[in-house]
């Protein structure tokens, strides 16, 4: 189920991304991404999701970044029986060394809509995340992209330990005006963008407070059907057990409908009590949620900053 997962998160697309220039023999870092390579000659970074393509020839590199912890998971649970009952035929497997860190390689190949196609999985372990870099080549396109030119890309992957922030905040669909004294994390064009207060990039809700925004569908029209769309987004929080909601209200945030949501819980890991806000904003086009972790004896100095966030966001 594990690899199933992680095979899925590989095919997913993301909003448009552009890569910063950079010499014939630099890696490319798509804006906003930790992971680049050296792409194969005739692939240019792709303007529908993070990573590079070859249009013409249906040749794609897609750049997933999970938590470090996730490389030990991953390892685990890899079952060429299982992908195999997936319709993905594993040819082989082998460990790699890389500038910035180790991994395996996956060499597969599958038939996707009748077309065959052969795909290679890199799993690296690098910095203080877990690099996955797919590449699939249609079995029509193998001579432009031969086994030889697509294992030289991989072993360029390259992770940088930063991002600039004005890199990251500029490919969100919207503005962050005031960032309250935290520091950006994650950021992507689908809107998705984490924030901390410390120097951790893992989450550690014992030790800092977070922010996260993350965008949606419109808002059921009915009040209560909004309030009962707010408890079912908080109960998918992770990280954290014991939920209890302290307040739940109608509240509008930048001239638009919304709701507010108190809950005092505990950090799943250690115990350590927490307090959650969480904001939803209901636009015609889309709904926003805006979730808010600190530990509780921290919440009175944590909570106005949360709002200066809340208020300072601004579509581009």
């Amino acid at each position: 189920m594990l690899m199933r997962s992680i095979i899925l998160v590989v095919a997913l697309v993301f909003a448009a991304l552009a890569a910063r220039p950079a010499t014939a023999a630099d890696p490319v870092f798509p804006v906003g991404s930790h992971i680049g390579l050296v792409p194969p000659p005739g692939m240019v970074p792709s303007k529908a999701f993070e990573g590079f393509e070859d249009r013409d020839k249906n040749v794609a590199i897609v750049l997933v970044e999970l938590a470090a912890a996730a490389y030990a998971d991953i390892e685990r649970g890899f079952n060429p029986d299982a992908l195999k009952a997936q319709g993905t035929e594993i040819e082989s497997r082998d460990d790699v060394a890389l500038k910035d860190g180790h991994g395996f390689i996956l060499m597969a190949h599958q038939d996707v809509a009748g077309t065959k196609v052969r795909k290679w999985i890199l799993v690296a372990a690098a910095d203080d995340l877990t690099a996955l870099v797919s590449i699939q080549v249609p079995e029509a396109a193998k001579d432009a992209y031969p086994d030889d030119a697509i294992r030289a890309a991989l072993a360029t992957t390259a992770v940088r330990a930063s991002v600039p922030e004005a890199e990251q905040l500029g490919v969100l669909p919207f503005t962050l005006k005031d960032l309250a004294g935290f520091r950006i994390v994650r950021a992507a064009a689908n809107g998705a963008a984490l924030l901390t207060d410390g120097p951790k990039d893992a989450i550690e809700l014992n030790e800092q407070a977070v922010f996260l925004i993350t965008l949606g569908p419109p808002a059921p029209e009915q009040p209560e059907e909004r309030d009962s769309l707010a408890r079912r987004a908080i109960a998918t929080t992770p990280g954290v057990k014991e939920m209890r909601i302290e307040r739940a209200e109608p509240l509008r945030i930048g001239g638009q409908p919304g709701a507010e949501m108190i809950v005092q819980a505990k950090d799943a890991r250690t115990d350590t009590a927490v307090t959650l806000v969480q904001w939803l904003r209901f636009g015609s086009g889309g709904s926003m949620r805006l979730l808010g972790i600190s530990r509780a004896d921290a919440w009175d100095k944590m909570f106005p900053r949360f709002r200066a966030m809340r208020d300072g966001i601004e579509p581009k």
